[in-house]
């Protein structure tokens, strides 16, 4: 009535014999038969405990190289037997199938072995298939047989058998059965995701076992977790855990400098997923103090990221800042001592790692997925509209905006001189609202805009932008093009001598 169930039986077959054995002897001490079956047969051999073979319950050999070892009917009615039910008992006991309680099951490593750049061949043989089978009808069965699916249940089961005296409890078997669930889910979806990289089926599954609790989301009273391997892509050298908010700004500042991986050093530093300072420069601390002087208040607080090693002369500039994070793909040791310095302040070492190809986000009652807006404006992709043309100089300038601004909340208008940044304008309901936000910021921190260069993350409906730029002493602009009326805001440049190009690709970012 308790749901207390003591076992009796346990069929143990795993692909990794880690934490095995501890389990294996305790097992044995409690009087419980142990079936198994291959490799895992051996081992518990090896240890000098009693093993029944699967052979001996089917009386059938494993066949097909292994693929078929413990798909039979004594195996299944084992597990999946109700023992309060009078016509399952009839029929085990009529085909005298084996009574089992517990079954200890792990998969083959299909991910790992995609990860590896195994074969083809290799990752099909790597689909598990007797093993996905007895979780799901162990876990299914909960009321009777307890599941441990996974290497990292080991412990946990452990203790529960041990402090139990072979006994488990209703809540117990039902806790292993979701965790089970949780194992065959997601290696399904690896699966699944594994061939429709060619396919192209329309589903999404997504899966992610790796969970950090944050110390709350966006705000104090919201939960907030992270789905992911963050080891994957950081090193983590000091500080404090990275937060929601952290984690966001962190996402926005990798992305934009993966637009300045080859370039000369690049500094930049970004609040609330918007860069408030990029430079480039010689130095990579000639970059550093240039990105701060593009907004120096909004950098309080702020995520600083490196395209190259951070230097000792760097570290004492970025020290006396009060900064969240720190991210680069290298220190010198001097500068990481420097900015060990404030105790809270995290350092991160990125890695060259690939990131995801498409972006994630929840959308009404469902979700939204896209590709990454992974084209980044070249050379080669401008066309040229106007009479007046940029000099080289001013197309990298033109080109550095760009790449600001593709990363920069729209609408959005990017100022840009002597690749820095010299202002933004971001969110905005109106380019025309961006654009003056902009040109009031750079006034404030006294920026030269003459000979300065303007990006639009879209284009220009009426030609009051390029007229408002003009008029700010901006010479040279880059924007997509594609509006009905684009030749008044080329008539206007040709009549005032600006230089303009068009990219041919719009760089939303809502």
């Amino acid at each position: 009535m308790n749901g207390i169930k003591s076992a009796k039986s346990a069929l143990i077959s795993v692909f990794s014999k880690d934490g095995l054995e501890p389990i294996v002897k305790k097992l044995n001490a409690l009087g419980v038969t142990i079936y198994s079956t291959g490799g895992t047969e051996k081992f518990i051999k090896d240890l000098g405990i009693g093993v029944v073979p699967v052979e001996d319950v089917t009386s059938y050999p494993s066949i097909l190289g292994g693929r078929v070892k413990t798909l039979h009917p004594k195996v299944f009615g084992g597990i999946l037997n109700r023992q309060d039910n009078e016509g399952d008992i009839a029929e085990i006991e009529k085909f005298e199938i084996p009574q089992i309680d517990i079954v200890i099951v792990d998969l083959y490593p299909f991910e790992k072995t995609v990860a590896g750049g195994a074969s083809e061949q290799d990752i099909i043989e790597k689909i598990d298939i007797g093993g996905i089978s007895l979780i799901r009808a162990a876990a299914k069965n909960f009321k009777d047989v307890t599941c441990v699916a996974s290497v990292d249940d080991y412990v946990e089961f452990l203790e529960v058998i041990t402090k139990g005296n072979g006994n488990t409890s209703l809540e117990q078997r039902k806790r292993f059965a979701t965790k089970a669930f949780n194992v065959s889910s997601h290696y399904d979806s690896a699966i699944f995701n594994y061939f429709n990289q060619d396919q192209d089926i329309p589903a999404l599954k997504v899966s992610e076992n790796n969970a950090q609790a944050l110390r709350y989301g966006e705000n104090p009273h919201q939960k907030g977790y992270f789905y992911g391997d963050l080891e994957a892509i950081f090193d983590k050298l000091h500080g404090k855990e990275l937060s929601y908010n952290n984690l966001l700004d962190v996402d926005a500042a990798v992305n934009l400098m993966g637009e300045f991986k080859n370039d000369a050093p690049t500094f930049a530093i970004l609040k609330h997923n918007n860069a408030c300072g990029v430079a480039t420069r010689n130095t990579i601390k000639e970059a550093y103090i240039d990105a701060l002087a593009g907004d120096p208040v909004s950098a309080f607080g702020g995520i600083l990221i490196a395209n190259k090693e951070i230097d000792k002369e760097t570290a004492e500039e970025v020290h006396k800042l009060f900064c969240e994070v720190v991210i680069a793909p290298s220190y010198s040791g001097e500068a990481l001592e420097i900015l060990k310095g404030k105790k809270n302040r995290i350092i991160l070492v990125q890695k060259d790692i690939e990131l995801p190809k498409s972006n994630i986000r929840t959308c009404l009652n469902g979700v939204l997925v896209q590709d990454k807006d992974l084209k980044t404006d070249k050379k080669e992709d401008l066309t040229q509209v106007t009479n007046n043309k940029p000099s080289e100089n001013e197309l990298e300038d033109l080109l550095f905006a760009s790449k600001i601004c593709k990363h920069t909340k729209s609408n959005t208008i990017v100022l840009a001189k002597n690749k820095q940044l010299c202002a933004s304008g971001t969110g905005q309901t109106s380019r025309v609202d961006a654009l003056r936000q902009a040109i009031e910021k750079a006034n404030s921190f006294e920026f030269d805009l003459n000979g300065a260069a303007m990006a639009s993350d879209a284009f220009f409906p009426f030609p009051d932008c390029v007229e408002i730029a003009d008029k700010a002493g901006i010479t040279t602009v880059i924007q997509p093009g594609g509006s009905i009326k684009d030749q008044l805001s080329i008539d206007y440049c040709n009549e005032n001598n600006l230089a303009m190009v068009f990219t041919g690709t719009r760089h939303f970012k809502h």
